[in-house]
């Protein structure tokens, strides 16, 4: 049984998803709504899964301080997972913090406590950055880690949306770019046996989204299952792909 760790940050205007304000028609206050919508999926889909889930949140002496509120981190994050998860689902969810002054020691630190000190089989990780992370991508991912050490997600520009160890590597500098990559030669030099999802979306920035919201409408009319917060989302902004002078770009 593989334990997803959800890396969540607390939902506020510049702490999350920062690019994508500078970079697609999205205000600050609506980048941290679908920041919340893709974290309540990714919830919902580890809720939904065989495995167990971990809620795995900055605490607020790691935040920058402009982003420190008097609410806790803590207190925002739990909040937003209770809009996604049920009493009972909250109740059997574990909400930790994350430890280390980095985003590869933060992983390293978690998926190596949870294998070595918590004897793990499997530990997945995820940012709520990639919706289409559902419940069966992440069910055929356990499978594969019945026979693999490592099983990655690859994303746009080497990037990963998914990354699952059986075993540790060594997470110094792990996730430099192309994060795909490193992941990978780490693993290798440590001997382990590496597999893949099919790719996903993970969104960032205005390309991505542009990516992401065709994906969406397309499975939504073929009658494949969508990843339902981030469609309402998506519907009420109603924000579109279309081209112009030659160049796709995003429009109201």
């Amino acid at each position: 049984m593989t334990l997803l760790v959800a890396m969540v940050e607390p939902p506020r205007e510049g702490l999350v998803l920062p690019r994508l304000v500078d970079t697609s028609p999205l205000t600050p206050a609506e980048t941290v709504e679908l920041y919340r919508a893709m974290t309540k999926d990714l919830l919902r889909a580890g809720a939904d899964s065989g495995g167990d889930l971990l809620v795995n949140y900055r605490p607020d002496d790691l935040l920058p301080e402009p982003y420190v509120r008097e609410r806790s981190s803590e207190a925002a994050v739990r909040d937003l997972a209770a809009e996604a998860l049920d009493e009972d689902e909250m109740a059997e969810a574990r909400f930790e913090v994350q430890v280390g002054s980095s985003r590869e020691a933060r992983v390293g630190n978690t998926v190596t406590h949870l294998l070595e000190a918590e004897d793990q089989t499997s530990v997945a990780v995820a940012d709520p950055v990639a919706p289409l992370l559902d419940r069966s991508a992440l069910d055929a991912a356990a499978m594969k880690l019945r026979r693999r050490d490592v099983v990655l997600g690859p994303a746009a520009d080497g990037r990963v949306h998914y990354a699952a160890f059986g075993t540790p590597i060594d997470f110094a500098g792990a996730y430099a770019v192309p994060e795909l990559e490193t992941l990978t030669a780490r693993a290798r030099d440590a001997d382990l046996d590496v597999d893949f999802l099919p790719p996903s979306v993970t969104v960032r920035t205005g390309a991505d989204l542009r990516t992401l919201i065709p994906r969406v409408v397309a499975r939504r009319r073929a009658g494949r299952s969508v990843p339902a917060h981030t469609a309402a989302f998506l519907d009420d902004l109603s924000v579109r792909v279309v081209e112009k002078s030659g160049e796709r770009t995003l429009v109201r």
